[in-house]
């Protein structure tokens, strides 16, 4: 098997691509001009927002990962371009040249009501708040109606590997005016590779699918695992079920995280 990974150097594709590699993955990964290449991988030269750059990028390909995204940044033009025009650009590569590749995205659990009454399901309506998983609920609809077979794994908060994404999420506690009870799901880098490989052996296909460890955790515990303590609160909260997933479809399907809290990666010393 063949895959191609967009996004490899990026936060998830960096953890994500040398698993793949160990598990035996033969990894080609689409990278622009002046990128490092992963050790084990393949590189090729391109970028999703240059069509022309994607024909050989995807030709023979089994599969596809596709990563690639812009989250934070004040240019909303740029994360729209790059996470629905990159998208529909790949789309359209792998049914002109790999129809039958396997086609997996990341998407975000971001995409789900903030008012939300239990913990977001993959049926549930979207009411994405930012450019950010709005222009991923769109490219969603895209894959999906691409008639090409694959799969959308829905990430919540990813951490691990000493990737510091969890170091700074107390500085934008206030700013999203997080209660310190919130309950946040949460995934380890080493359990995307878990739902990853499922997800390349057909597991997920013609679904979208959340991703959680077993226990989400309040961002009260969170910011103090990290040596941020936040201000406490005996307040009432609004939005309790904001960013808690409901991951039991995933299961259902097989997939079962091996870092089952952030507590055990506390323990284990891989935050």
């Amino acid at each position: 098997m063949t895959i191609l990974i967009t996004g490899a150097t990026g936060l998830v594709g960096e953890r994500l691509v040398p698993r793949l590699v160990e598990a035996g993955l033969t990894c080609r990964v689409l990278l622009r001009k002046g990128k490092t290449c992963p050790a084990g991988a393949t590189a090729v030269t391109g970028d999703i927002l240059d069509p022309s750059t994607l024909s050989e990028a995807v030709r023979d390909v089994s599969a596809v990962v596709h990563l690639a995204a812009v989250f934070r940044s004040p240019d909303t033009d740029l994360i729209w371009r790059s996470n629905l025009e990159g998208t529909r650009h790949l789309i359209a590569a792998v049914q002109a040249h790999a129809p039958g590749a396997r086609f997996v995205m990341a998407s975000t659990s971001n995409v789900y009501n903030r008012n939300a009454q239990w913990p977001s399901r993959e049926t549930d309506n979207l009411a994405p708040e930012q450019a950010y998983p709005a222009s991923k609920v769109a490219a969603e609809k895209l894959l999906r109606e691409s008639g090409l077979n694959g799969a959308i794994l829905r990430f919540p908060f990813v951490y691990g590997d000493g990737d510091g994404h969890l170091e700074m999420l107390p500085k934008h506690l206030a700013t999203f005016g997080f209660h310190p009870a919130n309950r946040m799901s949460t995934i380890h880098h080493r359990d995307i590779a878990t739902a990853m490989t499922l997800a390349l052996d057909g597991a997920f296909d013609g679904r979208i699918v959340n991703l959680s460890d077993e226990a989400p955790t309040t961002v009260y515990e969170l910011a103090a695992i990290v040596g941020r303590p936040m201000e406490h609160s005996a307040e009432a909260m609004q939005n309790p079920w904001h960013l808690h997933v409901d991951g039991s479809l995933a299961r259902s399907l097989g997939f079962q995280p091996t870092v089952r809290t952030v507590y055990q990666a506390a323990q284990e010393g891989i935050l």
